[in-house]
């Protein structure tokens, strides 16, 4: 499997040319356009219990769509609902965990589940419960806006807004809180942030959907009711 990512950031469009025979999973309307002969299967991907827990709790699909390429190749074009950035991840023995909304694709040696991320995350509706991505192969992610990546060494602490993150190393230290007091929390336009501990990856998308609604529900023409 080769993926290249094409018209970033604003618009992002990943090419995947997929081997003989191989297959990608895709998450459910991610699929832009494909080549004569690919074939694909709907399925609940892990099982039943697996399937509804990513579902219920990470807000995924709750069918993964398996695309599978004919005797000679072929190719996959794949993109996210939301105009931004796409980045591919070369996972190898090693586990993500992706904000909801933000996984798009992965090959068939990555398993995708979710995680309790703590009782503490229980008011961050981004962080509630995060994707697990992990194994070997390659992970497709996508964000609102372009993405971001840094890097902490041991012991080195960065604070995220919960909108804002997409994805970041399992293992790392991480405590959702208040960006202040209540009264700051409501009124200065921050929400909730989450304190990460290195070492480990961070990657963060530059847009945020829920203070994009923030500012667009309030500009929306209003009903008018029937008198």
């Amino acid at each position: 499997m080769q993926t290249e990512i094409q018209y970033r950031p604003s618009y992002s469009l990943a090419v995947v040319k997929l081997d003989p025979r191989e297959t990608i999973r895709v998450e459910a309307g991610a699929m832009v356009g494909m080549s004569p002969g690919i074939t694909l299967e709907t399925k609940a991907a892990g099982g039943l219990l697996a399937s509804l827990k990513r579902s219920m709790l990470g807000g995924e699909s709750f069918f993964m769509n398996l695309y599978r390429a004919p005797a000679q190749g072929g190719e996959i074009t794949l993109a996210p609902v939301l105009p931004g950035d796409m980045v591919v991840r070369e996972l190898k023995g090693e586990t993500l965990l992706v904000q909801s909304g933000s996984y798009v694709a992965s090959s068939e040696g990555i398993e995708i589940d979710t995680k309790w991320t703590g009782a503490k995350t229980f008011f961050a509706r981004e962080g509630l419960v995060m994707l697990k991505a992990s194994g070997t192969g390659t992970l497709i992610l996508s964000s609102y806006g372009a993405i971001h990546e840094k890097e902490l060494g041991p012991g080195e602490t960065y604070t995220v807004d919960t909108g804002h993150l997409v994805a970041f190393s399992e293992g790392m230290g991480f405590n959702v809180r208040m960006v202040g007091g209540i009264k700051s929390t409501l009124f200065s336009g921050e929400g909730l942030v989450v304190d990460l501990t290195g070492p480990g990856k961070v990657l963060m998308q530059t847009r945020s959907e829920d203070a994009f609604l923030t500012w667009l529900i309030p500009k929306l023409p209003k009903e008018r009711r029937s008198r």
